[in-house]
Order: C-alpha cells, then structure tokens, then sequence
C-alpha cells in the first residue's frame, strides 16, 4: 500500500512538473507569435492581428483552463518589457486572450471529443468577439485616441467600411467579426495539430 501510494506521488509530481515546463514552452512561443503581426482586412494600418493564443489554446486542451489562461497571462507579463501602451495595451490583449481560452478549455474539460472540441472553438470564438468589443471600446480605442483624434479614428476605418459613422460601429462592425474570425483560425489550426502534440506535451510515448 506504502508502495502504491508513493509511486501514485511520483506521478502526480511528474505529471505537475511537466504542466509547469510545457507551460513555460507553450508561453515563450506565444510571446514570439505576437511579434509576428498580419493586416487585419478592411481596417488601417494600425489594426493587426498575430496567433498568440494558438500556444494558449493548445495548453488550455492539453492541460486545462486554468493552464490556458496562465499561458496568456505569461505572455502579456513579458510583452510589458517592450511595452508602448503602459500596459494597457496588455490588460486588453489579456482580457481577450484570456476570455477564448478559458471559455475553450471549459467546454473542452467537459467532454474530450473532436466534436466537442469543434464546438469549443466556435463558442470561445465568440467569447472571444464579445471581450474584444468591450476591450476595445472602453480600453484600446481610448488608447488610440490620445495619438489620433477621435473623428480621424473612425474615419480611417470608415475608409474601408463606409456605414462605419461611430466609435461603436468600430466596435460592432470591425473589432466584433473580426476576433471572432480570428479566434476560428487559431481554432481551426489547433484542430489539425493538437491530436500530434499531445504525446509531446503530456509525454506519452508515440504509438
């Protein structure tokens, strides 16, 4: 019994400390993919998108929400380095990330199925839109006004989308759809790659 009991601790204990380094692994690559920026259609030059949370998603599947959300929160910490928002720009950049992989690793945790997993990806997509909304506008519109007034704002996205007259139809009609398809690609990328790294990330030996 003494036996058992020891070698269940063993595994526990490897099992933690292998969620702590992949972790570790799974941040450090997120916060290089935020370096790694692409144009958001029909918005200016200053509106970009990367894949960050892909590594954050992975580990949320992998490990669990709480794993997911730690990841997102690592990667924000180490942007705050080289950050040019006073970490604004982070709280906000958090509070998305945050928001799809929490609501992806729950639905996930519930019940692991590929259909399920589907699922997860859909509805932290739009978990994703939703905080992406209020993030921005309440916190990175405001941020972007105290270098751009507030009306050449809206009018440079309403260059691309001319019905765009308001800070809310920023919000609605641009910031809304476009993390939500965002948060579809990052999911269908995870889908074609989680089922290959899971041996990897949770050392199990390759059948």
């Amino acid at each position: 019994m003494s036996n058992n009991t020891a070698t269940i601790k063993t595994r526990k204990n490897l099992v933690s400390t292998r969620t702590i380094t992949m972790t570790a692994l799974l941040a450090a690559i997120s916060y290089v993919l935020a370096f790694l920026e692409f144009p958001v259609p029909l918005s200016p030059s200053f509106a970009r998108m990367d894949l960050s949370d892909l590594p954050a998603l992975i580990g949320a599947f992998a490990f669990g929400p709480v794993t997911g959300v730690m990841i997102e929160l690592i990667k924000n910490i180490l942007q705050l380095l080289s950050t040019s928002t006073g970490g604004i720009g982070e709280l906000a950049n958090f509070l998305m990330g945050a928001s799809y992989v929490l609501a992806a690793g729950f639905i996930y945790k519930y019940k692991k199925t590929k259909k399920m997993a589907k699922w997860a990806c859909v509805i932290s997509s739009v978990a994703m839109g939703i905080a992406a909304a209020i993030a921005n506008y309440f916190i990175l519109l405001p941020l972007f006004e105290t270098f751009m007034p507030l009306d050449q704002l809206i009018a440079s996205f309403g260059e691309f989308l001319p019905f765009i007259k308001t800070k809310l139809d920023v919000v609605l009609f641009n910031a809304l759809p476009f993390n939500i398809l965002k948060g579809l690609v990052i999911g269908a990328i995870a889908m074609m790659i989680y089922k290959k790294l899971t041996p990897i990330l949770k050392g199990e030996t390759l059948k």
